[in-house]
């Protein structure tokens, strides 16, 4: 028997055809257009994508040259209502993450409570016992945050996971919206579509908002520390820094200097204030971490104890992108607002739990299942698309190490028309909105980065399998 994948909910079109609100002045200059004015300004943003760099690595491929980012001319368009709502509840779950993060590093009230089982931090990888009992500037752990959200309804949006730690994409986003804007001028004066343009200011602001005790200056520094031209999201690094006019910086440019971090500079070495770094904690000092680690500055941690810089975002947050704590997100919002979450999770069972892990085992056909610690569409096996041989495969190593994954349902992703060779499409669509946080507060970019599953059926939305991107449209009211 063919196994097949539930309905889902066509963003543009309702149920008889018709358009829905939000893609109304959209489809109506669509249908003014020559027929083949997307397909040739596809091509045009090809060559300007090319020209520009916007690239990716894909690791672990034989053929692991740079990639652009597939790029879609159709939009994904949310109405102003719809992004209010949805604003409230990223705005909650970002605070109940800031909260929980602190908690954890200090009393881990929540673990008191018994609403967190410790056996959850216990030899996580991701939880630093460095941070313990530190709390870093300002308070905030989480300086920039994406929640990945997919759609199942009219107003049925659910939390697939969050991105704690160091979320990619926003450049993404912002050279799809300029893409669009060049390609398409009459076409954003006929729908009024939210700016986001202005996100690099804000994010300076945002991180010079959250200096160090040791700032001493009205402006403070900032600089983003990359992994090098070979990092997958390099290009995202420089865009960043770029735009923020902020230093791009590798380990090899910083050191210690009078208990601060300073970069090397043709005036010596000037201090540093704030520092978004795009590398992983275990590569970030080798005298705390990996002490073969040539990525990381020599020291940088134990001058950002005694406040000397500022981190972004600070270690230790990846313990929020743990999958299987991700499944008690309903209760850490509520534990940390008092209130019920705006945004529900997708259900998730935990392997380690062996009714669960057995629920797993005899429905594995019809379930999506992750590592706990895995990104980027690794590692992971969507039953209904599987073969016997996938899924017999997977079931061994569910069974070898349950604690290192959990599954969900496969859901009914909503969808979103392509450009194909024969015309519009619909394919799969997930959302990444970037929100900032500050001691002055939350600040959500209106909108995000939509990754879409170019393969019919597929849903897979992430680049490294053959997924792309669209701009992302928030309808000014």
């Amino acid at each position: 028997m063919k196994k097949t994948l539930p309905l889902s909910y066509d963003e543009m079109l309702d149920a008889d055809g018709s358009v829905r609100s939000a893609y109304a002045g959209y489809c109506q200059w669509h249908d003014e257009q020559p027929a083949d004015l997307l397909r040739r300004k596809g091509s045009e943003a090809e060559a300007f994508f090319r020209r520009t760099g916007i690239t990716f690595n894909v690791y672990g491929n034989e053929d692991a040259e740079e990639r652009l980012i597939p790029f879609d001319m159709v939009p994904r368009i949310i109405t102003a209502q719809q992004w209010r709502k949805l604003s409230r509840g990223i705005e909650q779950r970002v605070r109940a993450l800031n909260a929980f993060l602190h908690d954890l590093y200090h009393r881990q009230e929540i673990v008191r409570s018994g609403r967190l089982p410790a056996r959850l931090l216990k030899n996580n990888v991701a939880f630093l016992p460095e941070m313990v009992g530190f709390t870093p500037p300002g308070g905030v752990y989480t300086h920039i945050v994406g929640i990945d959200l997919v759609r199942t309804g009219e107003d049925d949006f659910m939390v697939l996971e969050d991105n704690a730690r160091t979320p990619s994409g926003v450049s993404y986003m912002l050279e799809n919206r300029e893409t669009m804007m060049a390609m398409f001028p009459e076409l954003f004066t006929r729908v009024r579509v939210r700016e986001v343009s202005d996100y690099p200011r804000r994010l300076a602001r945002s991180l010079a908002a959250c200096a160090p005790p040791a700032c001493d200056r009205k402006k403070p520094l900032v600089a983003v520390l990359t992994p090098g031209i070979y990092n997958s999201a390099y290009f995202e690094h420089a865009f960043l820094a770029d735009q923020m006019g902020a230093e791009l910086v590798e380990g090899s440019d910083l050191r210690v200097e009078n208990g601060r971090i300073a970069m090397r500079t043709t005036r010596g070495y000037e201090p540093i204030d704030v520092l978004y770094r795009r590398v992983d904690d275990e590569y970030l000092d080798p005298l705390t971490f990996n002490p073969n680690s040539v990525l990381g500055v020599t020291g940088i941690m134990d001058v950002y104890r005694a406040g000397g810089i500022t981190i972004a975002n600070a270690p230790g947050t990846g313990i929020a992108d743990d999958k299987a704590i991700y499944s008690f997100m309903p209760e850490i919002v509520e534990f940390y607002t008092g209130e019920k979450p705006i945004l529900q999770n997708v259900p998730t069972w935990r392997c380690s739990e062996p009714e669960a892990l057995k629920y797993v085992l005899d429905n594995l056909a019809e379930l999506v299942v992750k590592e706990v610690h895995g990104s980027g569409g690794y590692g992971m096996l969507i039953g209904p698309t599987s073969s016997k041989r996938e899924l017999v495969a997977f079931e061994a190593k569910l069974r070898a190490r349950p604690e290192n994954y959990i599954a969900q349902p496969t859901l009914a992703l909503s969808t979103v028309p392509i450009l194909t060779k024969a015309g519009l499409a619909p394919r799969h669509v997930d959302l990444r909105p970037f929100v900032l946080v500050s001691p002055n507060g939350i600040d959500i970019t209106p909108g995000g980065l939509t990754r879409v599953a170019l393969k019919k059926g597929s849903l897979v939305v992430n680049s490294s399998q053959g997924g792309g991107t669209k701009d992302s449209w928030v309808l000014d009211d």
